[in-house]
């Protein structure tokens, strides 16, 4: 269940922020995105504890800078610039206390999955939030997400390993499948809490199913079936 971001104040300022922020962002990494992670990460805080008000307002804002990396094609590091927007928003929405705002900006800068600058996450407050967005980049979501992504760049729908893997971020190349091999697969034995790593068992094998799938079609290898199958009806081949 979504969040309600009119049920704070404060929070509704910092969630209005966020969506005006992301108002040009393409879907993969959109509003509808935020609210996704932000309800992961809530349903994490809820089994492991956690400052929920640091929790909050890192899972809106997490994505923040994704606009100008995107608008570069990977020059600017959204986490990095996140972080700077982070702490330049907060005061401005109402939030004095400067130990909390960093505190929050750290969570935002160290949400990455390929960290640049060795930024890792360090409090229990920011392995959530890493794994809440991790969440939303793998099960059918991700998987429309990373197929989303690939058609806005013009990637190929579908390529072999050794093309996708030997391929350059932002190319034709790029795949939804490059994506899966690259980060996707090893998202779970990635995350970071115990709750995180539960939540993300169906979908990783939900996902690990489709994409041995989709690899099968592609080369025909889903038609070698046998003979007595193809010629029964009720087998659900034909």
């Amino acid at each position: 269940m979504l969040p309600d971001t009119n049920a704070d104040p404060f929070l509704a300022r910092v969630a209005q922020a966020a969506r005006e922020g992301l108002e040009c962002s393409p879907a993969c990494h959109d509003w509808d995105h935020t609210l996704r992670v932000w309800a992961n990460a809530r349903r994490i805080c809820e089994l492991e504890g956690g400052d929920a008000l640091v929790v909050d307002c890192a899972s809106l804002l997490h994505d923040i800078g994704r606009p100008e990396e995107l608008a570069d094609q990977g020059v600017t590091c959204h986490a990095q610039r996140g972080a700077e927007l982070t702490r330049e928003l907060l005061p401005e929405l109402g939030l004095t206390n400067r130990a909390t705002i960093e505190h929050i900006a750290a969570c935002v800068l160290t949400h990455r999955f390929r960290a640049r600058n060795g930024d890792l996450p360090e409090s229990l407050e920011a392995r959530i939030v890493f794994d809440a967005d991790k969440l939303d980049s793998i099960g059918a979501i991700g998987i429309g997400r990373s197929f989303h992504f690939a058609g806005r760049i013009g990637s190929r729908v579908h390529n072999a390993a050794e093309e996708a893997q030997a391929s350059a971020s932002y190319s034709r190349q790029d795949s939804a499948y490059r994506e899966y091999l690259v980060k996707l697969r090893h998202i779970r034995q990635r995350l970071l809490t115990d709750a995180g790593r539960r939540l993300a068992e169906g979908r990783h094998r939900f996902m690990v199913a489709f994409f041995e799938q989709i690899d099968r079609e592609v080369r025909g290898e889903d038609l070698l079936a046998p003979k007595d199958n193809l010629e029964n009806p009720e087998s659900g081949l034909l």
